[in-house]
């Protein structure tokens, strides 16, 4: 064998070293963010959230509470019980308004900002220190010459998906 080919040989040797190597070794990350003890937390309540805003559009209790329901359903494995969870979720929407939040030089509106609140209660009756009652809000502007019916299913599923991420990481990513 010459010294060209024992050369190509210790290369391949070598990358196939580092192949299994580099195979071996996992490293796991989870995204979601939830620190759950699973051997002591095993179910979670999540009472639907009803509307108490003085301005209301209906469909946003359902797609509040089917997104809520859902992520906790996609990223923890707690079951979901009707009463006595280990963790308890209940509120309700308090807020759902609109703001003028630019002026065009004409003094006409020219950005319109929608907010959306969202009073949680929380209890961790395996740990009452992580108990909580507390309000979360998210905005979403759309330009002021459209009309709020037109885009009003998109910013406000813009903003349940901010919400129920705060909600999320405050109760069981411990954030």
């Amino acid at each position: 064998m010459d010294l060209k080919n024992k050369r190509k040989q210790i290369r391949w040797s070598w990358l196939a070293v580092f192949v299994v190597l580099l195979a071996s070794c996992t490293v796991s990350y989870k995204f979601n963010g939830a620190s759950i003890d699973y051997q002591k937390t095993k179910t979670i309540q999540i009472t639907p959230f009803p509307l108490r805003s003085a301005y209301v559009w209906a469909p946003m209790q359902s797609i509040f509470n089917n997104r809520l329901t859902d992520v906790f359903a996609s990223q923890t494995r707690l079951i979901q019980v009707n009463r006595n969870g280990d963790l308890q979720i209940a509120g309700e929407i308090t807020g759902y308004e609109q703001f003028n939040k630019a002026i065009s030089a004409d003094g006409m509106s020219s950005q319109v900002q929608l907010k959306m609140t969202v009073n949680v209660r929380f209890v961790n009756n395996k740990n009452h220190t992580e108990d909580f009652e507390r309000q979360f809000t998210a905005t979403a502007e759309y330009d002021a010459t459209q009309q709020l019916t037109a885009v009003q299913e998109e910013l406000v599923t813009q903003m349940v998906r901010d919400i129920v991420d705060q909600i999320f990481n405050a109760t069981v990513a411990n954030w």
